[in-house]
């Protein structure tokens, strides 16, 4: 799975952003879940989601900055 890169990222409509921040954070909650039943298998995909998850806040809030301004 390549890492979108936050120029791909500022490129998705805000309800692309809204939708992909609900699926990350989704996906968090289930590797902590098999993280605690012992069943995570590929424990880089923490890192990987956490990243996505900051690229798509961080676009999130510069667009609603820019809006306020």
């Amino acid at each position: 799975m390549a890492r979108p890169t936050i120029l791909e990222v500022r490129n998705l409509t805000d309800t692309q952003i809204i939708e992909g921040i609900d699926g990350v954070r989704r996906q968090l909650f289930d590797l902590r879940f098999q993280r605690a039943t012992r069943r995570l298998e590929h424990p880089h995909r923490f890192k990987e989601a956490r990243i996505k998850l900051a690229h798509l806040l961080s676009v999130q809030q510069e667009r609603q900055r820019s809006t306020a301004s």
